[in-house]
C-alpha cells in the first residue's frame, strides 16, 4: 500500500509541474483565483439555485432541494470522508501567487471538486442539454482551479469529483419528481 501510495504523491507531482505554466498567466489566475472563491462553500452552486429559481429554469422547491443537499453532501464529505484521510496540501503555507482560503481540512479529497460535480449532476436532472454542458465546464472549472491555486493535488480532485458525482447520482434518484 505504502508503495502505491508514493507512486500516486510522484504522479501528482509531475501532474503539478504541468500546471506552473497556467500559474505564470495573469488572464488564468485571476480565472483560477475567482473559480476558487466562488466555489468555496459551494456559493456558486447557491446563487445557481437562486437565480434559477428567479428566471424560472428551476422551481422554489428544486432551489430549496439544491441547497439542502448541498449542505448533506458538505456534511457528508468534510465531516465524515475527509476525516478518515490526514494528507497534506501541496502549499501549507500556502503560494503567494494567489489570494485563496486556506482550508483546515484534509486535502483529499477535494472537497470543492466534490460539490462541483454534485451540483453540476443533481442541476442536470433539471435543466436542458445546453445548461447541462455549462454546468459540468463551471465545475471543470472550480475543480481543476483548485490544483492551479496549490491547495490541492490533481488526485484530490479526481477523487473529490467522483465522489461528487456519485452522490449527486444517489441524490438524482430522491429528487428526480421535484417540480
Amino acid at each position: 500500500m505504502n508503495s502505491f501510495l508514493t507512486r500516486i504523491d510522484r504522479l501528482d507531482e509531475q501532474m503539478d509541474g504541468y500546471f506552473e505554466p497556467v500559474r505564470n498567466s495573469r488572464l488564468l489566475v485571476y480565472v483560477f483565483n475567482t473559480a476558487s472563491a466562488v466555489g468555496d462553500f459551494g456559493a456558486i452552486w447557491h446563487v445557481i439555485g437562486i437565480v434559477g429559481a428567479l428566471n424560472g429554469i428551476l422551481t422554489w422547491p428544486q432551489a430549496v432541494a439544491l441547497a439542502l443537499l448541498m449542505g448533506a453532501e458538505s456534511l457528508l464529505l468534510n465531516q465524515g470522508i475527509k476525516r478518515l484521510f490526514r494528507r497534506e496540501r501541496p502549499t501549507a503555507a500556502g503560494d503567494d501567487r494567489f489570494t485563496v482560503r486556506r482550508p483546515l481540512t484534509s486535502s483529499f479529497p477535494s472537497g470543492h471538486a466534490s460539490s462541483a460535480f454534485f451540483a453540476a449532476v443533481v442541476l442536470s436532472g433539471w435543466v436542458g442539454a445546453t445548461l447541462t454542458f455549462v454546468i459540468f465546464v463551471v465545475a471543470v472549472i472550480i475543480a481543476l482551479s483548485r490544483v492551479v491555486v496549490r491547495i490541492h493535488h490533481v488526485s484530490d480532485i479526481l477523487v473529490g469529483s467522483v465522489v461528487g458525482a456519485l452522490l449527486g447520482t444517489i441524490a438524482v434518484q430522491f429528487t428526480a419528481t421535484i417540480t
